[in-house]
């Protein structure tokens, strides 16, 4: 008897699937509700009828993560899908330096996630900074359902906003913030042309963005400045390609201690600055 995880991992390699043993794994899984087959428990026909199924859409390059359902990031587990940008290893940098930042403030810390999507930067500091008060803002509809229904499933610890980051700015009082933590879309058109092809099942609005990629930049870092605190932080996730634009941007908006971290796999991915304690 044909091994069903083989046959689906051979025809995933067949189609230029990379890690097709690692996804074959998890479609089985997921048909199973968690059990790898084995010749003791076999899959039924409605399994392996279902297991083909997806092997089909996942060779014609849909997210694994859309398959699924949900994802892991960091400690949590997030509910994904169509309309919603796929939480990503790298960003658990950016999510470090936010809880760092904001563990500096102590109790009570207001945090603020600006194109917050899934809400894995918000609701990973609302768990691990005692005290944090987090305002997660999104506005896409699609992606907004997907923030909600994770913000509940962790116990609904965000305020979650539905508004557009570049008008936002005139709802908020100055020194509203401690930290404002943003993944912005930043992919520029050249490079939207060279994606790998599952990106184009994921919304083009949470990774596009005009003037070379650094549209939300330029906007955030100046007219969100007077939202923090004197001493805040502002933490933005980057393309590998962006560190020295995004830094010059927030310098010339007026932060200062400006500086480049790298993720696990030794790319630039996040730049922090801070608003100045005048004196």
């Amino acid at each position: 008897m044909v091994n069903p995880v083989a046959e689906i991992t051979r025809r995933l390699a067949q189609a230029g699937i990379e890690d097709a043993a690692f996804d074959a794994m998890q479609l089985a899984r997921l048909v199973t509700g968690g059990a790898m087959p084995t010749e003791q428990t076999p899959l039924t026909e409605q399994q392996d009828r279902q297991l083909m199924q997806l092997c089909e859409r996942r060779i014609r390059h849909e997210p694994l993560q859309y398959l699924c359902g949900e994802w892991d990031f960091y400690d949590l587990t997030l509910k994904v899908g169509p309309g919603v940008l796929i939480p990503r290893p790298d960003t658990e940098t950016v999510a470090q330096a936010a809880m760092d930042a904001a563990k500096l403030f102590g109790q009570g810390v207001r945090i603020l996630d600006l194109c917050s999507g899934s809400g894995a930067i918000a609701l990973c500091a609302a768990k691990h900074v005692p005290g944090a008060r987090v305002t997660a803002l999104e506005l896409s509809p699609q992606a907004l359902t997907y923030l909600k229904e994770n913000n509940a499933a962790y116990g609904s610890p965000l305020t979650v906003v539905h508004a557009d980051v570049f008008e936002w700015q005139t709802q908020c009082a100055d020194e509203s913030f401690e930290v404002i933590v943003s993944n912005p879309p930043y992919i520029s058109d050249e490079e939207m042309q060279t994606l790998a092809p599952e990106l184009s099942y994921e919304p083009r609005m949470a990774l596009f963005a005009e003037q070379d990629g650094l549209a939300f930049y330029r906007h955030i870092a100046p007219a969100y400045f007077h939202a923090l605190i004197p001493g805040g932080a502002l933490i933005f996730e980057i393309g590998w390609k962006q560190a020295d634009a995004v830094m010059q941007l927030c310098r010339a908006a007026g932060y200062a201690d400006v500086c480049m971290e790298k993720d696990w796999g030794g790319n630039p991915r996040c730049v922090k600055a801070r608003r100045p304690i005048a004196f």
